[in-house]
């Protein structure tokens, strides 16, 4: 598929960037010359190029979705579920709701990728994360899983691959045109840093929560 042909995308130079996602970390790599787009929490990116897209997860999620005929694919980066007054409903998302939660991000990201070009019924998921790595607290990742294959159930996405569950951080690639994730398992020290920031993450949604919603914590 040629570039020009897929809709939401423009170029910037020699390159294109997808429209709504600028603010992302871009890097070139170092001997491959392939771009790498780095996602936070409450983030996700869509491409029809042949990037890399990457994030650490402790107990978040992310959802690697890919059509490998339109050969068009993201990501997506989740700590909570849903919010407790829309648990089991998906589809109703309210406008400027970012994509903090599952339920929102997971909408964001399929609608991102069909517009994109890809089809429905050739969606292919994988899903990564949800590990318990925050001591003295309610097993979120365990949550984030039983949330995430819910809503593929409910939507008829087909679950490709997962690698999901224990005790250790991933950091994870995917690569949206071929549909390949590249999984490796970070080390003690790592796992400190990350649950402190799965910690101070947690902390901001329970101090800025979106207008009429209701708080988890």
């Amino acid at each position: 598929m040629r570039l020009a042909s897929v809709p939401g995308i423009q170029r910037t130079g020699a390159r294109a960037v997808a429209r709504g996602f600028e603010h992302l970390l871009r890097l070139h790599e170092a001997g491959t010359g392939r771009v790498s787009v780095k996602i936070l929490p409450g983030e996700y990116y869509a491409t029809a190029q042949d990037e890399v897209i990457t994030t650490v997860l402790g107990s978040c999620v992310s959802a690697c979705i890919h059509d490998p005929e339109a050969r068009v694919g993201g990501m997506n980066h989740f700590m909570l579920p849903e919010p407790s007054a829309r648990r089991g409903r998906w589809g109703d998302t309210a406008a400027g709701r970012s994509a903090r939660y599952g339920s929102d991000a997971m909408e964001q990201l399929v609608n991102t990728v069909l517009k994109a070009g890809g089809e429905r019924g050739r969606l292919q998921v994988k899903i990564f994360g949800g590990g318990r790595v925050l001591a003295r607290m309610t097993d979120i990742g365990a949550r984030n899983v039983d949330f995430v294959r819910r809503y593929l159930d409910a939507e008829s996405l087909l679950l490709a691959a997962e690698d999901v569950g224990g005790e250790r951080p991933r950091q994870v690639r995917f690569y949206p045109v071929s549909g390949r994730a590249q999984v490796r398992r970070l080390n003690g020290l790592d796992d400190v840093g990350l649950a402190d920031r799965e910690r101070r993450y947690l902390k901001q949604l329970a101090n800025d929560p979106i207008k009429g919603e209701v708080e988890l914590f």
